[in-house]
């Protein structure tokens, strides 16, 4: 693709990046195909290639956002899909982050809006600001159905009453900063992201990971200074936040690896890594954190990673239950794993399958699913009827967003490693303890 950026405009380090990814783009339209809104919409302005001359437009001739361009920019799930179909490369992810930034920088959002999107990112990544949200949200979710009109502030409140969960787990005592020792002779250090969303929402995660890494001789640090990875609010635009975020994690965690050392900072929620493994890009510009970011860049694992390197391995017999693995975007796309996950199960003595169209978001997407409702609502129908024909047991994922979004229907979801930690010696998942109790398991999931 052709473009005209002055020389005074290329001196601005990410409109040079803009640049770059823009003259990649050779327009060949291969990315519609496996767009979730082209597929839906049918909207050349709602795939890729239509963001692209979009992005371009308002870069190259520094137009602010406007409200014709905003909503197909909104739109945009960044599944990041269209990264993985691409065959020149386009590194699409860092160009529609720059959109965002932009729209967030230029344009004036009607005020309802601007207040939801103040209150996203304020509540969503403090883990006690999240937890009263969701105990109030439980109480008024009765009333979801009374809120009046069809409007976009309506329709979105009524969104977030319902994906509520009708009860909240208590806070786990495992998962709060502290050095947890190995068992026996240690064979690693790491340091373990607790994140914010995930726990309120299923501390059980948290719980699971650090139980098997212990077991298998990892000593885990999980520190009181990493918070949020900034990926919410990243994806919002909210630039300076993101990026505040980023440094407190990297001096966190810096701090551990040159003091005693750390093997690795694994991540469990697979949105998570994939903002933690771009560290090194957020922070390229800042001669302070550079080095340091693309330092915990490079050493950043998904937990399905490290335990593939490591030697996992089960100590129970097959249940010969039938997993359903769904691939979040964020692990597909994002950080390109895609056989690790299912070749874990398997060790573990999992029958599993796949989903049809798997490549296609369930709609989850970080904040999506509370900002763009109906599109959310349709890929996460369209995703619950392509798991049913694989007649599982259950649903396998390894990213929050995607258990809580497809949570509710008649198969349970639980986290990977929950099941891997079942598997090595660990507890049965909350989430399948009655399958178990059906099938006549439980004796089995007792005896290691």
């Amino acid at each position: 693709m052709q473009t005209s950026f002055t020389p005074e405009q290329l001196r601005d380090a990410d409109t040079a990046e803009a640049n770059r990814i823009l003259r990649t783009c050779v327009h060949c339209g291969f990315c519609t195909a496996t767009c979730p809104t082209f597929v839906l919409l049918g909207d050349e302005l709602d795939s890729p290639r239509g963001r692209i001359y979009l992005i371009k437009d308002m870069l190259e001739n520094g137009r602010p956002a406007t409200e014709e361009v905003v909503p197909h920019i909104d739109r945009c799930l960044s599944c990041l899909s269209c990264m993985t179909t691409c065959p020149s490369g386009v590194h699409y992810m860092h160009l529609i982050d720059h959109a965002r930034r932009h729209v967030e920088e230029t344009y004036r959002r009607p005020l309802p809006e601007r207040a939801l999107r103040a209150v996203l990112a304020t509540v969503l990544p403090r883990v006690r600001l999240f937890r009263l949200a969701l105990l109030g949200a439980r109480v008024a979710k009765p009333l979801a159905r009374l809120i009046p009109g069809e409007s976009a502030l309506a329709k979105r409140l009524r969104a977030m009453l319902s994906l509520a969960p009708d009860r909240l787990p208590p806070p786990s005592d495992i998962e709060r900063p502290r050095i947890h020792p190995a068992e026996g002779a240690r064979r690693a250090r790491v340091a373990l992201l607790a994140g914010c969303a995930q726990q309120v929402l299923a501390p059980e995660i948290n719980a699971a990971t650090i139980r098997l890494l212990t077991r298998l001789g990892v000593e885990v640090v999980v520190h009181p200074d990493a918070g949020c990875c900034g990926a919410l609010v990243h994806h919002m635009g909210r630039h300076d936040p993101a990026l505040a975020a980023a440094r407190r994690n990297v001096a966190a965690w810096m701090g551990e690896l040159e003091g005693e050392g750390l093997d690795a900072v694994v991540i469990n929620a697979s949105g998570c890594g994939t903002t933690v493994k771009d560290y090194g890009f957020m922070l390229r510009g800042e001669p302070a954190w550079a080095e340091a970011a693309a330092r915990i860049s490079a050493i950043t694992r998904d937990i399905t990673e490290f335990l593939s390197a490591f030697g996992y391995a089960p100590t129970r017999p097959p249940t010969g239950l039938r997993v359903t693995y769904h691939s979040a975007c964020s692990m597909q796309h994002g950080q390109k794993i895609t056989t690790l996950p299912k070749a874990l199960l398997k060790a573990a003595g999992f029958v599993v399958a796949d989903v049809p169209e798997g490549h296609l978001c369930c709609g989850s997407a970080g904040t999506y699913n509370l900002l763009q409702p109906e599109i959310a609502s349709r890929l996460r129908a369209r995703k619950l009827e392509n798991i049913r024909t694989t007649r599982p047991d259950l649903v396998a994922a390894g990213n929050i967003g995607c258990i809580a979004q497809l949570a509710g229907d008649a198969v349970p979801v639980v986290h990977t490693v929950e099941l891997l930690d079942w598997m090595a010696g660990g507890p049965v998942p909350g989430g399948i303890a009655r399958l178990v109790e059906q099938r006549g398991l439980a004796a089995e999931a007792r005896a290691a």
